[in-house]
């Protein structure tokens, strides 16, 4: 048992008197490489962390659901007739109240429930701490009541509780990494087909490690220029005649960008195209054991995402160049863009040395104080006992 696990089930005997039926537990995750491809039907290749949300639980008579947060400190309480009505439960709840209500959607017996949540993922660094909620609270439930629901086919529902009940547009990137990954790989997922493939991913054989470093830069107008971000690839895509842009290969690139007339437009499609083709270089690498080769990839799609996709901030950009003079391997933003975390491939008895050179040209340039941790591939959405 973890740390957090304990703490989740300290909370539930805390709130209902007893011991829970199990622990079910989801991670948060990373993308290795593969950043506003997803919803241009394209390639990512995301990988879960150690860090993860626990969903102590037991069954309840009746059609409700009862969760305590350690977050909040709050305990909510909804029935079937509040699920049944997005917009009824909100705040933090309405991303458990949105599994439930996907699954009662999709004709499932969805038991009654009392749930005691903890988490170690942090919230807003663009580790994806909602859909390790969301699988957390997922995967118990299906085991407490016994659904018929495989995993391949978990994401796409819970991807739909945030999408519909909770009104968040993310992709299906997020619930796949959480629910499906393996321990030691990366999950190669193609966002049109939804189909996956789990690469190979040992750093530890190679002598690396991953250094995670929060940002702790502030989102700055995240949600507008996410949605301009995205209105640019489907206008591209419209003017270049194919369903999406992942439609576009590197080979036709220069003369699709030759048909667009907007600059903008241009650059945001180039780095798509761009994008895409690296993951697929990525894995390429991954599955012939060249752990080590992927660093100037990751590094040039953090040039791209600045300088086409213009999505990094000053504290972003500061932590990469910095991480790259310090010995990393290659380095990138990853998540959305606008703040959140850099991914820094680094040797494994480096990584305090380079978190250390980051966190000092932080102080340097008078930016709130980093925080970082190291990483390793680890296993998606399970039952822990």
């Amino acid at each position: 048992m973890t740390d957090v696990a304990d703490r989740a089930t300290a909370g539930f005997r805390q709130e209902f008197g007893g011991p829970p039926a199990g622990h079910w537990a989801a991670p948060g995750r990373v993308n290795l490489i593969g950043e506003h491809t997803d919803y241009n039907d394209g390639f990512v290749l995301p990988f879960a962390l150690p860090l993860r949300t626990v969903a102590a639980a037991d069954r309840q008579e009746g059609a409700r659901w009862t969760v305590w947060s350690e977050l909040s400190g709050e305990t909510i309480s909804f029935g079937a007739d509040e699920v049944d009505e997005p917009g009824r439960v909100t705040g933090w709840g309405a991303y458990v109240a949105g599994v439930v209500w996907a699954l009662r959607d999709a004709g499932h017996d969805v038991p009654g429930a009392r749930l005691a949540i903890a988490s170690d993922v942090p919230l807003g660094a663009g580790l994806s701490s909602s859909a390790a909620l969301e699988a957390a609270v997922l995967t118990a439930l299906v085991d407490l009541g016994g659904l018929d629901l495989p995993a391949e086919r978990q994401p796409r529902l819970a991807q739909r509780a945030e999408n519909r009940y909770v009104g968040a547009p993310t992709g299906i990137m997020d619930q796949s990494a959480s629910i499906r990954c393996r321990d030691g790989h990366a999950l190669f997922l193609d966002c049109r087909s939804e189909g996956v493939e789990h690469i190979p991913f040992d750093l530890r054989a190679a002598g690396l490690a991953m250094l995670v470093v929060d940002s702790h830069a502030p989102h700055r107008h995240a949600d507008g220029e996410y949605a301009a971000r995205r209105k640019s690839c489907e206008a591209g895509a419209e003017r270049l005649g194919v369903p999406a842009l992942r439609d576009v290969t590197v080979d036709q690139l220069d003369a699709a960008l030759a048909r667009l007339d907007d600059p903008e437009t241009r650059r945001r499609v180039r780095h798509v195209v761009t994008e895409d083709q690296r993951v697929l270089d990525t894995v390429a690498l991954l599955r012939a054991g060249r752990v080590r080769e992927i660093g100037p990839l990751l590094t040039a799609s953090h040039v791209s995402m600045r300088d086409d996709f213009e999505i990094t901030v000053p504290e972003i950009d500061t932590a990469v160049e910095t991480a790259l003079a310090a010995g990393a391997l290659g380095a990138r933003m990853t998540g959305g863009g606008f703040g959140g975390c850099v991914l820094a491939l680094v040797e494994a008895d480096a990584a305090d040395s380079v978190a250390g050179a980051v966190t000092a040209a932080y102080a340097e340039r008078g930016f709130r104080a980093p925080g970082h941790v190291t990483v390793l591939p680890a296993a998606g959405a399970a039952r822990l006992d």
